[in-house]
């Protein structure tokens, strides 16, 4: 190439240039995705409220109206007037004559590929969880998604024993798992075939997670029933 081709070639590309398009083209995806998540945040929240609502009718198959309580700093429990962020919640759940008939609670735990969050209904009458429904789950399709569908698996928690020692201090027995076809005791979950390890972080989710609120919650039964 002559020196006056090179004269007249246009000059290569600023590297400032191309610096500031690459700053400006990321700076637009940026707001791009935060606008987006902000239009849909309201919509995936009141999903989320919706889901959660149906989740404690579920678990509680007598109420027919809820209402959100949260655990104060002296251990009793106060109805939720705020959002909540922060709190440690359970739901009450009351029939069509505004009587207490149990409290839905979430939990979660690790199961065999990733966190298990479930929510479950106890009877104050029964002393028992009386209903489990999973809420979030990454287990493996056709195996450790058997803990939503497995009926024999489900059957565990129509009448699960957790009722508290004599001076309410904490369960009168675990929550164990045993392998299929082994329970005996109402205190017993009996497992799934093939997907031990998903039956077994249920069961010990839920030992861990009534251990802690049972207790709590028959020491303070006036709380969820509006006496003073």
């Amino acid at each position: 190439m002559s020196h006056s081709e090179l004269a007249s070639a246009p000059a290569p590309p600023s590297i400032w240039h191309m610096y500031r398009a690459m700053v400006g083209v990321g700076v637009f995806c940026g707001l791009l995705i935060v606008s987006v998540f902000q239009v849909t945040l309201p919509v995936i929240e009141r999903n989320k409220a919706e889901a959660l609502q149906k989740a404690i009718f579920h678990v509680l198959p007598n109420a027919n109206t809820s209402a959100t309580y949260y655990l104060d700093d002296a251990g009793g429990f106060r109805l939720l007037e705020g959002d909540g962020v922060g709190e440690q919640l359970v739901y009450a759940g009351y029939d069509d004559a505004q009587q207490l008939v149990g409290v839905a609670v979430e939990a979660q735990g690790m199961g065999y590929q990733d966190v298990i969050a479930l929510i479950y209904g106890y009877s104050f009458t029964e002393q028992a969880i009386i209903g489990i429904q999973v809420l979030e789950s990454k287990e493996t399709p056709g195996l450790g998604d058997k803990i939503e569908t497995d009926p024999a698996f489900l059957e565990n928690f129509k009448s699960l024993d957790v009722s508290v020692r004599g001076d309410g201090s904490a369960l009168a027995n675990s929550v164990v798992p045993v392998k299929h076809g082994e329970k005996t005791r109402p205190w017993e979950v009996d497992g799934i075939t093939g997907a031990t390890i998903s039956s077994v972080a249920i069961a010990n989710l839920l030992d861990r997670s009534a251990q802690y609120w049972v207790p709590r919650i028959r020491r303070n039964l006036r709380d969820f029933q509006g006496e003073e």
